[in-house]
């Protein structure tokens, strides 16, 4: 039976909570501050297709096919549009989360703070011609060697049996960048396979000047940069996730909850707190950090001790985990 009184809050530093909230806050935050610069003569353009566009409404834009050689495949409306593409895809993401299992995106919106997280995390959007975002769906990327390009100039290739994607070259250094970042702060699981494409892309298509900058743009919004961008992380072939973005909860009558008087508050609590606690594992006394200790959401709820410090950690028998950073 699910406790109650937990309060959830976020395993990150508390420079991300100006980061925004939502999906739709994200998009905003993307073209007033990210991509203002970049909807024509840039160097990428929309991320499948490299086209220009003009923006419209809060967020939205139209399409100047004639500037990339676009041709609609089957849906002129939204090959008509930018659309705010999730390379890793919502789906794969979603997955991973038990919400998903329960009532699908519309339940991890609606129940699950680090699915918001991720689903408004800037690092992972990109401006893209609809209907390509609509042929990409959740399908893996991959390549696709004798597999026709189906919008016109567009270098992007679609294999919709095999569910597989192949993107252009310009980009796929920057898709297996955002890959080990999302998997890496949100500890979700990566296939073999796709770890090695990936580790193929980044050592074949390096960082370029605008995706630098574009990760100095979205760290001054969200708080913190990919770091496989700036180069103070690599990914390896079984890499052990940071896991610094992801969420848990604190069980009632933890110190946090409690009254200046000692008593634990009756008040409701908020959603998030700028301060995460240090769980320790009642088995191993053990203990680890919110930030920098891979272990940290990997303790049962059952095994789980909660501190308020390290010092009160310490001073009940427990030790830092070693592969803390």
């Amino acid at each position: 039976m699910r406790r109650i009184g937990l309060l959830l809050t976020l395993m990150i530093s508390s420079a991300v909570f100006a980061a925004p909230e939502t999906f739709e806050r994200a998009k905003i935050e993307l073209k007033e501050h990210v991509y203002h610069d970049q909807n024509v003569g840039s160097e990428l353009g929309t991320l499948y297709c490299g086209c220009d566009w003009q923006w419209t409404g809060r967020s939205g834009g139209r399409i100047d096919p004639a500037s990339c050689g676009l041709k609609p495949r089957t849906d002129a409306v939204r090959a008509a549009r930018i659309e705010w593409e999730h390379i890793v895809p919502a789906h794969t993401f979603g997955h991973q989360r038990q919400c998903w299992q329960q009532g699908g995106r519309e339940r991890c919106v609606a129940d699950d703070p680090v699915f918001r997280v991720m689903e408004a995390d800037m690092h992972n959007l990109a401006p893209v011609v609809g209907e390509l975002n609509a042929d990409r769906s959740n399908f893996q990327f991959g390549v696709l060697p004798s597999t026709p390009y189906q919008h016109g100039a567009c270098e992007f290739k679609v294999d919709f049996k095999a569910r597989t994607v192949e993107p252009r070259n310009a980009i796929k250094g920057m898709i297996a960048r955002t890959y080990f970042y999302m998997h890496d702060r949100y500890d979700l699981r990566m296939a073999e396979q796709q770890q090695r494409l990936f580790m193929a892309w980044d050592k074949m298509y390096p960082v370029s000047a605008w995706e630098r900058e574009r990760d100095r743009r979205i760290a001054k919004r969200m708080g913190h940069s990919n770091p496989f961008v700036t180069g103070e992380r690599t990914w390896t072939l079984g890499h052990r996730n940071s896991a610094e973005g992801i969420v848990t909860p604190i069980p009632k009558g933890h110190p946090a909850l409690r009254s200046t008087s000692g008593q634990t508050s009756s008040a409701p609590t908020p959603a998030v707190t700028t301060t995460a606690p240090i769980i320790g594992n009642r088995n191993s006394k053990v203990y680890h950090l919110p930030s920098g200790c891979p272990g940290y959401g990997s303790v049962s709820e059952k095994n789980q001790m909660i501190f308020a410090s390290e010092q009160a950690a310490q001073a009940a028998g427990f030790r830092r985990a070693g592969n803390c950073r």
